[in-house]
């Protein structure tokens, strides 16, 4: 396969209760956080809305294949690959959902759907054949030392010869690179099993957020002295957890993906709230706020708002993520 080079807190004192409300719940809540520990196992579900729901079956099912993969981890790479489009093709000619380059599909593609062709931009045909692939990669690799599913990726991203060369993922940044972020998008995908623990960081980072409160918004802004400090949504977000040491995406919609999905009476403040137009589908997400308990959250709301509190239970709540530290 081809190689790509390609969380105490300091409020202000001009919101009174509310400020008191949100210091205490999240003071409670991070001296309560031992007791919320862990995960339970068993089976791997795709979390709701992480991927297009015209794909949630095709991943599920392919993401069983074999030991090596899971649905999370097959929804994490097509993500990874091409955004869940099957229309996608790539300056080195790969095409479709999983990438695949002509080549390799010639070898490694499916009539997954039986309609008599193999289409490497039908995702019933190019699905299965990405998880095919990975199980078959995960065979050629599995006498090397190490992680299985580390070394299938590296295979993917570099070809199982260097990963048989090297004894694991090779020592090239593109590969490291690629495995640690299909691991790391791999637990957004997950529908969470159990209790997730909260983290120090989202505390950090509602006391940015609350320090901006009161500053007008700006599309595309990103708090710099030539913007005037004005933030949209996910720049404030950006922002926030960057203050904490957690690097975040950009866009709302992929800020979605940097960590667990906590169930909405699972809510934590510090946690990332989302909102959709389409709650399939968590690509449709077009806005991103901190919460902060109470049902409430900080955003930068639209052009001529300023960063404020505001509700989340509104009808395009989408779902939460817990962001990982990078």
């Amino acid at each position: 396969m081809r190689r790509r080079r390609a969380w105490l807190l300091a409020i202000g004192g001009g919101l009174g209760v509310l400020s008191l409300f949100v210091t205490l719940l999240v003071v409670g809540t991070y001296v309560a956080s031992a007791s919320l520990l862990g995960a339970g196992g068993g089976a791997v579900a795709l979390a709701k809305g992480a991927v297009p729901a015209a794909y949630a079956k095709l991943i599920q099912k392919a993401g069983n294949m074999c030991e090596a993969i899971n649905p999370a981890l097959l929804a994490a790479q097509l993500k990874q690959e091409s955004g869940f489009n099957p229309n996608a093709q790539s300056p080195a000619k790969a095409q479709g959902i999983a990438q695949f380059i002509p080549a390799t599909w010639a070898t490694h593609g499916l009539d997954a759907n039986g309609d008599g062709k193999k289409n490497v931009h039908d995702p019933e045909d190019a699905i299965p054949s990405a998880a095919s692939y990975d199980c078959k990669l995960a065979a050629n690799v599995k006498n090397v030392p190490g992680n299985l599913t580390d070394n299938m990726l590296a295979a993917y991203n570099a070809g199982p010869y260097a990963v048989i060369k090297y004894g694991g993922v090779p020592p090239y940044s593109e590969t490291k690179n690629y495995v640690a972020t299909i691991r790391r998008m791999e637990q957004s995908f997950a529908a969470p099993s159990g209790r997730l623990s909260p983290t120090k960081q989202g505390a950090g980072a509602i006391a940015f957020a609350q320090s901006k409160l009161g500053t007008p918004y700006l599309w595309g802004g990103n708090g710099t002295p030539e913007q005037g400090g004005r933030f949209d949504c996910s720049g404030l977000t950006k922002a926030a957890f960057a203050k904490v040491g957690v690097t975040l995406p950009r866009v709302a919609n992929d800020q979605y993906d940097t960590g667990p999905h906590p169930k909405r009476s699972e809510l934590l403040p510090g946690d990332l709230v989302f909102f959709a137009h389409d709650l399939t589908n968590s690509r449709t997400i077009h806005h991103v706020g901190i919460y902060v308990g109470g049902g409430k959250m900080i955003n930068a709301p639209y052009t001529g708002a300023k960063i404020r509190y505001d509700p989340i239970d509104t009808p395009d709540y989408f779902g939460a993520t817990r962001p990982s530290a990078k």
